[in-house]
């Protein structure tokens, strides 16, 4: 497993090469020196023809960076992938004397590049011998050496960052380098069955149900306890399929699951209703839902096949309320204090206003009920607001929760027409 001394190994490595082969390839540059210094301070304490080696970059090899380890990692399991790295060297040589006028350091670059073009693959027993313990010359893949092509402008670049004059050089990058994750590798047990009773995976033809919008009635923009949603998307007729409905809020309450409403005789066919139970037919409705956004999502639940679900689309539940005193009660004073009762019950966390005469009223109080009492699961949460001084007249009053306000109008009449609800009105003097 090759480590974190891996780079400097490499380095040493390719030192060792080029001083060992360089003045045996060419007799004349007996003595040289090979440094991996930084570029100023290359001819430091160094007066014959020298090579200076230095590690001017490292990038991330892409072909490697999410692949596991064929030696670390089995089939069927799991592993943090290995430090995959590029190292890009810069070579540059020197001559006896700074104005090379005895071109030495040219011989001095041509015998390195010379050696490193017969030397593309770096030899794991030379890795080894400049730094044990490093590991990297038994990785799988075997480390090559490259030339690479810079540019006036890139040198101009890497010299002006080096804050020194620029010498004759030439570039290489060494890949590919792994250095092994420390990170644990997770293996999993061995596979027994394959699905219940051993009968492998379970293939359905076709695709499975899609939401494309939900319609609450009479047009308006909420549906509340008690009423009717319709559901427009495909696939959604299957007598196995069931509609998840979840808060989102973002402590939920458990998803309630419902069926589809019996299809009356002139429903389309890509549409299906829910009934969202009232009060008196659902005992735990209070603590069951909350006002505000409620997400639906279609699940086809075939027999001893797996579960397909759709997308999920969001339809507001508007709260139910309550107001006292009402406008049938008599007027209330500036200053005064206005109840209301809000159910399915406001959650912890929750925005709530009160809108009347055009004004938002933050609220002076909010009461739950005891859970501990015999009539928890049929008590409202009770809010109070002070009555602002506004001009004397009659308001509907809307409770907006979440962002979603109740609904303060009835329907009467042959045909039934919309009106403000006297019973969730309020006068003032």
């Amino acid at each position: 497993m090759s480590n974190s001394l891996s780079v400097a190994a490499i380095t040493l490595a390719l030192r060792g090469l080029l001083d060992t082969a360089v003045p045996v390839l060419d007799t004349g540059l007996v003595g040289l020196q090979v440094t991996t210094r930084t570029p100023d301070a290359a001819r430091t304490n160094v007066d014959g023809p020298s090579l200076n080696l230095f590690l001017y970059g490292t990038a991330t090899n892409a072909g490697w960076s999410n692949l596991d380890s064929p030696l670390a990692v089995r089939p069927g399991e799991s592993g943090f992938p290995a430090l995959a790295l590029d190292l890009h060297y810069l070579l540059t040589a020197y001559g006896a004397e700074d104005t090379d006028s005895t071109a030495t350091s040219h011989r001095a670059l041509g015998a390195a590049m010379s050696v490193l073009h017969d030397h593309p693959l770096l030899d794991g027993d030379a890795i080894l011998a400049a730094l044990p313990g490093s590991d990297v010359q038994d990785q799988v893949e075997r480390i090559r050496i490259s030339p690479v092509p810079l540019s006036v402008d890139d040198l101009s670049k890497l010299w002006s960052g080096f804050a020194t004059q620029y010498r004759l050089s030439a570039a290489y990058v060494v890949s590919v380098v792994l250095i092994d994750s420390r990170r644990p590798t997770r293996s999993a047990l061995p596979v027994l069955t394959r699905g219940p009773d051993d009968r492998g995976p379970a293939a359905v033809s076709g695709a499975g149900p899609a939401v494309r919008a939900l319609v609450p009635p009479r047009g308006r923009a909420a549906v509340r306890l008690g009423e009717e949603v319709v559901v427009d998307g495909t696939r959604l007729t299957d007598p196995s399929t069931v509609f998840r409905l979840a808060s989102l809020l973002p402590d939920p309450l458990p998803p309630v699951e419902l069926q589809r409403r019996p299809p009356m005789p002139d429903e389309p066919a890509d549409q299906v209703s829910l009934r969202i139970l009232p009060l008196a037919e659902d005992p735990d409705a209070l603590g069951r839902w909350a006002p505000g956004f409620v997400s639906v999502t279609a699940l086809l639940t075939p027999p001893d096949l797996p579960v397909v679900v759709s997308n999920a689309v969001a339809v507001a539940l508007a709260p139910l309320i309550t107001v006292s005193p009402k406008a049938t009660d008599g007027p209330a004073a500036p200053g005064s204090t206005l109840t209301v009762t809000c159910a399915p019950r406001v959650r912890s966390g929750q925005r709530v206003t009160l809108l009347l005469a055009g004004r938002q009223l933050a609220p002076t109080s909010l009461t739950q009920p005891d859970p501990a009492s015999p009539t928890f699961a049929d008590t409202p949460t009770t809010i109070t607001f002070e009555v602002p001084d506004m001009p004397g007249g009659t308001y509907p009053a809307r409770l907006r929760v979440d962002g979603v306000d109740s609904i303060p109008v009835t329907y009467a009449g042959d045909p039934p027409l919309p009106t403000f609800d006297p019973d969730q009105q309020v006068s003032v003097p």
